[in-house]
């Protein structure tokens, strides 16, 4: 296998590994040889991903809402005490909004957002980061948004807690740099997943019309921002740092 996407020799967590990205991914990194933690809060399609991924390499999964420090700490704990190391995190588990103008956004909409999008992100930080710092490297990569990087009309709240994402990313990678850790961010426009399924989002009209926003006039399809991953995880790809990168069809090029 090409060094560039062997991952043989790594141990790797997923969250948000039952649908969307986080299975695609899953199911990649396993066909290269990584060993796998698994995580979602769908016990069904998570068993479903684990029994897709364990045709090629060795996998534990763990079932839980990421929002809860405690999940995030286990999870960690799972990979060391089966694995003895944890040399790539994946904070990818996220949730949409029903699309409201800013002066309709609801207490409940911003805490869940912030509990789901930020607290899974900071809660996995805090425990994965600990581990690879005793073995002296690592990469966390999380999933932000396009959303992350600028305004997302009647998306509020998942813009703020995905610009959050952002910034924690920028900082982490900051802090770590120095000790061979390295944290980075990919940034998709819109993608045909399960975060789509909301009212507003969820019909092919209104998805041709987010589309219609990239100089490709399309959405992404999930594996072409899954590709995008693997490649910023490859062993190989060792220097890139604190990056937030856009993968839009070209939308920030405008």
């Amino acid at each position: 296998m090409d060094a560039l996407l062997d991952f043989s020799t790594k141990v790797v967590l997923i969250t948000g590994a039952g649908s969307g990205f986080g299975r695609l991914l899953a199911q990649g990194l396993s066909q290269r040889g990584a060993k796998l933690i698994i995580s979602d809060i769908n016990e069904d399609n998570l068993a479903a991903c684990q029994l897709e991924c364990e045709a090629h390499s060795e996998v534990v999964s763990l079932a839980g809402n990421i929002a809860l420090e405690s999940v995030n700490k286990a999870l960690v704990e799972l990979a060391l005490s089966r694995f003895g190391r944890l040399d790539i995190a994946v904070n990818n588990a996220g949730i949409a909004h029903q699309p409201a103008p800013m002066h309709e956004m609801t207490e409940e909409i911003i805490d869940m957002q912030f509990a789901v999008n930020v607290k899974g992100v900071m809660f996995g930080m805090k425990y994965q980061l600990p581990a690879m710092l005793n073995q002296k490297e690592g990469h966390v990569l999380n999933v932000s948004s396009l959303a992350g990087l600028g305004g997302a009309p009647k998306g509020g709240a998942y813009a703020a807690a995905k610009h959050a994402v952002a910034g924690v990313t920028r900082t982490a990678a900051v802090e770590y740099g120095r000790r061979n850790i390295r944290v980075n961010a990919i940034c998709p426009f819109y993608s045909p997943t399960n975060i789509l399924n909301v009212d507003g989002y969820n019909t092919p009209e209104a998805q041709q019309q987010l589309g219609s926003g990239s100089p490709m006039k399309r959405l992404a399809e999930p594996q072409e921002i899954v590709n995008t991953m693997i490649l910023m995880l490859s062993p190989a790809n060792s220097y890139m740092n604190g990056q937030t990168i856009a993968v839009d069809g070209g939308v920030t090029a405008w």
